[in-house]
């Protein structure tokens, strides 16, 4: 049955979830039809640039909540407060490790190719806000770089291993190590 949606931001949580369970290459049209229960009409006159419109808009998407709810509390808020909110809110957008981080996989192919600065900036903007946060909560700034970089590689890594075993519980307990780390 086809859905009926209004608005374009109405499609992006679809057109992501299809993304994140197809791939960029493994997403046709028609594949991203039956996902989504979007007919095409709709589709393009939301994305009349196609699929590269659409998962250009997904990540844009997908930037825009970590920007709200991951960078600017880590590069603007209380850091301590800030590096336990971000934990908590990578498990909840996440699903403790149910859905794959649609960057991420975007990364692993030649899917990185079309969308490097989008790919670049959120990886690296997470880091240096984490650096960031780190700093200002007392580590010297090598410290606060390295641990950044551990967390996001941690988080990462939990994710693919957490959907090779479907064991959510190894997400939970990943994020719950990386956390201790970065208080000790």
């Amino acid at each position: 049955m086809v859905k009926t949606v209004f608005e374009r931001s109405d499609v992006l949580p679809l057109l992501a979830e299809a993304f994140r369970e197809l791939g960029y290459e493994g997403a046709t049209l028609s594949r991203i039809t039956a996902r989504t229960g979007l007919g095409k009409g709709s589709l393009y006159h939301f994305f009349p640039g196609g699929k590269e419109e659409m998962a250009e808009a997904v990540l844009d998407h997908v930037d825009r909540w970590f920007i709200t709810h991951i960078f600017q509390p880590l590069e603007e808020g209380e850091p301590v407060a800030a590096i336990e909110g971000m934990w908590r809110e990578v498990e909840a957008y996440f699903s403790a490790g149910r859905r794959v981080c649609l960057v991420g996989a975007f990364a692993l192919d030649e899917t990185r190719d079309r969308f490097p600065q989008a790919i670049n900036r959120y990886f690296g903007r997470w880091m240096t806000a984490l650096a960031g946060a780190l700093a200002r909560a007392g580590k010297d700034e090598q410290t606060a770089t390295q641990l950044a970089e551990h967390a996001v590689l941690g988080i990462q890594g939990a994710l693919v291993l957490t959907r090779a075993t479907a064991d959510e519980g190894l997400f939970r307990r990943a994020l719950q190590r990386l956390a201790a780390e970065l208080r000790a």
